[in-house]
């Protein structure tokens, strides 16, 4: 089975495994989105959606951001891991969104990237769950289950990202990382992987090398 067929067998048997599945923060605009992938590096998305109702009723534009007053700000996501670097990285970030874009959230990864705090893993989530264009976005879970499943045999973000790009339809592009994602907070986990649970084991390169 090349890799082209097995990445379309895991991504029709994992959407059949969890029909409906979404990314996991809470958003209604591409600004928010924005904001909730900037605070959720190295911080759980359930954390992150503790917080954001408030945040989001506070500040409602890449304005209300830029000129928002540190000590409010940060003190709005006080229970967010970094918190202090990451108030500074939301107001930078808005405050070029402001200047450059005039208030509008950039649609394309070269604008995006851009931006302060922004990474092209959440350029291509805000691209792909916001606007519907399709991107990979390669974290730390799709980075891991991509490479145990045989997906690519690279440790590099950008090459994950290309070498998912050659073998899953541009198409499903988005429902791939979220799918990703999901499969690797939920059973491909970092320290203990639940592989006697999992719906793709028979497509799996690292389950194969545990049973030899």
């Amino acid at each position: 089975m090349d890799k082209r067929d097995r990445a379309r067998k895991i991504l029709k048997t994992l959407k059949r495994e969890m029909p409906g599945a979404r990314i996991a923060l809470n958003f209604s605009s591409p600004l928010e989105l924005l904001v909730a992938t900037i605070l959720s590096a190295q911080c759980t998305d359930e954390r992150v959606n503790k917080v954001t109702p408030a945040l989001f009723a506070r500040y409602r534009t890449a304005r209300d951001y830029a000129e928002a007053e540190t000590e409010e700000l940060e003190g709005l996501i006080r229970s967010i891991n970094f918190f202090r670097n990451k108030a500074k990285s939301i107001k930078a970030c808005c405050n070029k969104i402001v200047e450059e874009f005039g208030g509008r959230i950039p649609e394309s990864v070269d604008e995006l990237t851009k931006l302060p705090g922004v990474g092209r893993k959440t350029a291509n989530i805000v691209l792909g769950s916001a606007f519907g264009i399709p991107a990979i976005g390669v974290d730390t879970h799709v980075k891991r289950v991509a490479g145990r499943l045989g997906l690519t045999n690279s440790t590099d973000p950008e090459r994950i990202e290309e070498d998912l790009s050659r073998i899953i339809p541009k198409e499903l592009w988005v429902d791939a990382t979220t799918l990703l994602i999901l499969h690797g907070r939920r059973t491909c986990k970092a320290k203990k992987p639940l592989c006697e649970e999992c719906a793709v084991r028979d497509y799996c390169d690292y389950y194969s090398s545990m049973r030899k």
